[in-house]
C-alpha cells in the first residue's frame, strides 16, 4: 500500500472527515484490522483563515509548499490537500514537489461527468464559488456549473465559517442549506456538489432533492484506489 499525504488542518473539522473516510473505505475494501497508510499534517487554521481574510494568499501559498515539501520528505507517495478552497494555490503548494497532488475539482468532475450529468450547483466557501480556480477546472472537465443567488453565497460561506469549521451543527444552518440546494435545483441544477468538505455535516443524499457529491468522499476513494494500485 502507498502512503498518502494529507495537507490538513484546513479547518480541523475537514481533516477529521477526510481521516474517517480513508479508514472506513480501507475497511470496506480489505477488511479485518486493515487502515490506510498516511501522514498527515495539520495545520492552524486560524493562521491560514487570516491569511485568506487579509489576502495574504502568496503568503499562504508558502506555507502549504513548505508543508508538502516536508510530506514528501517523510515519505508520502502522492499528495492529498483536505480542503477545496485552498486548491487556489494547488500549484504554487507543489513548486519543488516531485509527487503528484490528486485534485479535488479534477476528481470532481470525472465523477459527475460519470453519471452524465452537466449542470452541477456548487455550495462552496466564497472564494471557491468565486474565483476561477476551481470552477474553471469544472469547465474544463466539461461541466457548467450554476452558483447560488449572490445573498445564498454569502449565507453559506457564512455558516462554514462561524459554525461547521468550528464543529457546530445546527437544525436551522441545516435548514438554510436545504433550501439553498433547492434554489439551485430549481435553477437547473441537475445535482449538487458539496465545495466544501464541512458542508456534509448539514447535507446528505437524504435531504438534497438531486443527485449529491461530496467532494471529500470522491476524494477519498481516488486517493485509495491509487494508494492500493
Amino acid at each position: 500500500m502507498k502512503t498518502i499525504g494529507i495537507l490538513g488542518g484546513m479547518s480541523a473539522a475537514s481533516t477529521q472527515i477526510y481521516y474517517q473516510t480513508l479508514c472506513d473505505l480501507t475497511r470496506q475494501r480489505l477488511g479485518g484490522l486493515h487502515s490506510p497508510e498516511l501522514l498527515i499534517r495539520s495545520l492552524d487554521f486560524a493562521v491560514i483563515e487570516a491569511l485568506q481574510a487579509g489576502g495574504g494568499w502568496e503568503v499562504a501559498g508558502r506555507v502549504l509548499n513548505r508543508e508538502a515539501i516536508a510530506l514528501e520528505q517523510g515519505g508520502a507517495d502522492f499528495l492529498i490537500l483536505a480542503t477545496n478552497t485552498m486548491h487556489k494555490l494547488a500549484e504554487q503548494m507543489m513548486t519543488g514537489v516531485s509527487i503528484p497532488l490528486l485534485h479535488i475539482a479534477d476528481a470532481t468532475a470525472r465523477a459527475i461527468q460519470s453519471e452524465g450529468l452537466k449542470f452541477p450547483g456548487l455550495m462552496a466557501t466564497s472564494f471557491t464559488m468565486q474565483q476561477h480556480f476551481y470552477t474553471d477546472r469544472l469547465i474544463a472537465g466539461g461541466l457548467a456549473p450554476i452558483l447560488p443567488n449572490a445573498r445564498d453565497q454569502e449565507t453559506t460561506h457564512r455558516i462554514i465559517y462561524d459554525e461547521l469549521c468550528k464543529g457546530i451543527v445546527t437544525n436551522d444552518s441545516r435548514e438554510i442549506y436545504i433550501s439553498i440546494a433547492q434554489r439551485l435545483h430549481d435553477s437547473g441544477a441537475d445535482c449538487l456538489i458539496l465545495g466544501c468538505t464541512e458542508v456534509g455535516m448539514l447535507l446528505n443524499t437524504s435531504n438534497v432533492p438531486c443527485p449529491l457529491f461530496d467532494t471529500t468522499q470522491i476524494h477519498c476513494e481516488l486517493a485509495l484506489e491509487l494508494a492500493l494500485n
